[in-house]
């Protein structure tokens, strides 16, 4: 069942005080609750993320606030307790999920792992099949990402030669201010934002997928694991056949989702070898190699009568201005003047 709607037909979501114990609104790609009786609090963020326990430093200070998102294959949420309170889950058996403070104090453990985290500075990566435990202060909120298993460690899979359904053991808390970590903060709130919005990314299915298979690659390359580990090595040499292979599906798929981790499963490679090869054999990213193919598409379908924007969705640009940026640095003119000149 969607998450939103599973959330939003919990029955019953009043309770002590019907004046907050309720289903704030529902809107495009937003459901808002609203609780103060611990029970029902419970029940409600059991249905959104996973069954817990909890506990409460005092009753009459709860002033839990929820707002879920509508994302294509993660479920994004922005919660607070208002009191000071302890989470208790079982083990997630069927997904990985983040949590970013955003205020106050916070404090995480996972099988023998602790970790304590002031907000805006680190985040908490909890891994599926062990129990979990997490402390907030009173007045925090957080972001939180819940990821499928099988999505992410298929990504990873791709980008490091990984066996497929290989766990990734990554490490309880990670740094939000160094390296890629404010990027992968950054890309938190975007997508959050984006999904709860009217017409945002969410309505756009395609794109909305695109820009999460982004996001799910910069957190494996951003949360400690063996996987950055792997990554980390130089490159191996990829065979010229296997990169053929790589055009190849280029030119024949150029019109579907395709990532770098995509490709290097395609050569058997890393990404980074991958892209080594890429530029010694043609002096361009994989990335701007697939770019340079569907703006050649683009411009026959241009030139064939075709709409600007319909074309332009059609093979994978969604950024109006960076794809006219592109088309122009390509073909000398813009897409509407192509698209002009044929009429």
């Amino acid at each position: 069942m969607d998450p939103l709607d599973d959330a939003a037909l919990q029955p019953g979501f009043v309770g002590a005080d019907p004046e907050h114990d309720r289903l704030v609104g529902q809107k495009s790609g937003l459901v808002s609750l609203r609780g103060r009786d611990a029970e029902l609090v419970r029940r409600q963020t059991s249905a959104a993320f996973s069954e817990v326990d909890m506990q409460f430093a005092g009753v009459n200070d709860l002033d839990f606030q929820l707002d879920l998102a509508r994302s294509s294959r993660l479920t994004l949420g922005r919660m607070g307790y208002g009191d000071a309170a302890t989470v208790f889950g079982p083990p997630m058996e069927d997904w990985y999920h983040i949590n970013v403070p955003m205020t106050g104090e916070s404090r995480a453990e996972q099988n023998g792992r602790r970790g304590a985290l002031t907000a805006g500075r680190a985040a908490i990566m909890f891994r599926p099949g062990e129990p979990l435990k997490v402390t907030m202060s009173a007045r925090s909120w957080q972001y939180h990402v819940k990821i499928p298993k099988r999505l992410l460690e298929a990504r990873a899979a791709k980008m490091a030669g990984l066996p497929t359904g290989e766990p990734i053991d990554f490490d309880l808390t990670f740094d939000l201010t160094d390296g890629m970590g404010p990027t992968l903060l950054s890309a938190v709130r975007f997508l959050y934002e984006e999904c709860s919005r009217p017409q945002g990314l969410s309505a756009v299915p395609l794109a909305c997928q695109e820009f999460e298979s982004a996001f799910l690659t910069q957190i494996l390359m951003t949360v400690p694991s063996q996987l950055i580990r792997i990554v980390a090595r130089p490159p191996e040499r990829v065979r010229r056949s296997r990169v053929r292979d790589v055009f190849e599906y280029i030119d024949a798929n150029a019109d579907r989702e395709i990532t770098t981790a995509d490709l290097a499963q395609i050569a058997g490679c890393s990404i980074r070898s991958l892209q080594a090869e890429f530029r010694e054999s043609v002096g361009i990213s994989p990335t701007a190699y697939l770019r340079g193919v569907r703006l050649d598409r683009v411009h026959a379908d241009l030139l064939a009568g075709g709409a600007v924007t319909a074309v332009a969705a059609k093979w994978g640009f969604y950024h109006f201005g960076r794809f006219a940026g592109h088309y122009r640095e390509r073909f000398g003119v813009t897409p509407s003047e192509t698209a002009r000149g044929t009429r």
